[in-house]
């Protein structure tokens, strides 16, 4: 009796907690290191937007016009200096010096530049140009009269790219065997679930009091906090790789690679990778295909929070409030749903998943939106208010696949490539390829917008729907060939194409 129930519990632990004791001095910083990126990417997402977004003479269309024409430039110039410093510099350096610049902008952001934030913006020569060129250009004429927040705004979407694919799954895939990547690549996706469950109490918290008021005290706060993540990502960082130094177990990649190795990357050479090798560049369809459908997605729903939410304040809750429930269906997700579905059913059958869910949504929402003048009251809520909640609901939903599914199937998809293929072709694609994008989605929202000539996002809705359609199939296509690829790669069956190596 006593073996059949040790028997059971081994079981629930091989599901639910698949680590070795010897193994928490790797995991548990990895873990810790996940949570306090993404604590920091969560509360920077909810401030980027709604600065941005409320701004004077602003609104969601300013959106792609930042991913599109400001953000992408500068991404590929942070790739391009990325790959010089990775030929100077050792891993821990770049990773150290990286955080800490990030960290000074954010400084310099809340105690510097925001408190005179009416004294350093040109309204006056903003409002001649906005004269000149037309309410229909208002879009383009509020990235000059609002450069402070679209600076904040590109620093906060380069905190993502580089921050957590670049620096924290770079360095992930580096000291992890694709064993361990199938045991643990969902407890580090579920850190990042855990930041955002503390985000949304967390940014209330300390914007309360000041929504409609002088929200830079709240700020200053939230860059103290920030600051203070920054700090704890450093010294667990430094804790690791002291550990790794020590206890060759806990350092064991298939590929025998010195652990500060530095890695000979230029962007060039990062593209031609991609082109060259198909398993590259089916990933970053698959990349390009979320980015692409997420953000034409985002922006209509913004424009339609920013009606209901019109102060900063007000919507920057709003935003964190959903951020702690998306963080908490991710959660369970991670540790109930996706690392045994993957287990159980393979890597073919995950990586299905979000493009499947997060096309079917997209396409309802846009809908619903096409037929906001026929809905009449639901459940005593206006048309516009149901349909903040459903895209609430949708951006939820595509945001949690992406964490739960997305991020951990495409992680895994480069595990077993060459040394170079994973550092260089990673690069390309966490930055250039997901930036692409974002930005891809913005440029055919400009391009709409102009061709509408209403300077509103909420006029080209119907176009849309082909758009996403088309992506999504592409998306689904791309899987479908990526999982043919990796059962050759790694010789194995159609239903183990990412094998444990053990």
């Amino acid at each position: 009796m006593e073996s059949k129930e040790k028997s059971l519990f081994s079981r629930w632990k091989d599901q639910f907690w698949p680590i070795e004791s010897y193994e928490l001095k790797k995991i548990l910083p990895l873990f810790f290191i996940k949570f306090f990126i993404s604590l920091t990417y969560g509360v920077l997402t909810t401030m980027k937007d709604a600065f941005v977004v409320t701004a004077q003479g602003s609104g969601a269309e300013v959106i792609p016009v930042l991913k599109g024409w400001v953000v992408l430039p500068i991404a590929m110039g942070a790739a391009l200096l990325y790959s010089k410093l990775t030929n100077t510099f050792k891993r821990s350096t770049l990773f150290y010096g990286i955080i800490l610049f990030f960290m000074s902008f954010i400084t310099l952001y809340g105690f510097v530049l925001y408190p005179h934030l009416d004294m350093l913006s040109p309204h006056e020569s903003a409002d001649k140009l906005l004269n000149f060129l037309g309410q229909e250009n208002a879009h383009w004429v509020s990235i000059y009269r609002n450069w402070m927040q679209s600076l904040f705004f590109v620093m906060a979407e380069l905190w993502g790219q580089i921050a957590i694919f670049l620096l924290f799954w770079g360095f992930v895939n580096h000291i992890c065997n694709l064993g361990e990547a199938k045991r643990c690549y969902n407890l580090f996706l579920a850190g990042g679930d855990f930041a955002m469950i503390f985000t949304g109490p967390l940014v209330i918290y300390l914007t309360k009091g000041h929504i409609g008021a002088d929200f830079s005290v709240a700020l200053k706060n939230l860059v103290l906090c920030i600051v203070f993540f920054g700090s704890m990502i450093i010294l667990l960082h430094w804790k690791l790789t002291r550990s790794m130094g020590k206890d060759e177990r806990l350092y064991q990649p298939e590929n025998k690679v010195e652990l500060e190795q530095k890695t000979k990357l230029s962007l060039r050479q990062s593209l031609k990778f991609i082109i060259k090798s198909k398993p590259l560049r089916y990933i970053a369809i698959m990349v390009l295909a979320y980015g692409l459908t997420i953000n034409l997605m985002e922006v209509t729903w913004k424009a339609n929070v920013k009606m209901v939410y019109p102060d900063t304040g007000a919507y920057q809750s709003f935003m964190a409030g959903m951020s702690s429930w998306i963080g908490l269906c991710s959660l369970l997700v991670s540790l109930f749903f996706s690392g045994v579905l993957f287990r159980k059913l393979g890597w073919h059958f995950s990586a299905q998943v979000a493009p499947i869910v997060v096309g079917s949504t997209s396409l309802m929402f846009l809908t619903l939106f096409l037929l906001r003048d026929h809905l009449g009251p639901i459940y005593n809520f206006t048309p516009l208010v149901a349909i903040v909640f459903f895209g609430a609901f949708q951006n939820g939903l595509s945001k949690m696949m992406k964490y739960t599914f997305f991020d951990s199937t495409k992680e895994m998809a480069f595990i077993p490539l060459d040394q170079e293929s994973k550092v260089k072709g990673k690069a390309a694609i966490d930055i250039v390829g997901s930036r692409l994008g974002k930005s891809g989605a913005a440029w055919i929202q400009i391009l709409f917008i102009q061709i509408a000539g209403t300077g509103s996002v909420l006029s080209i809705t119907g176009y849309l729907i082909p758009v996403v359609a088309c992506t999504v199939l592409f998306w689904i296509l791309s899987v479908r060939s990526l999982n043919k690829q990796f059962i050759r790669l790694t010789e194995t069956s159609p239903e183990e194409p990412l094998p444990s190596k053990s």
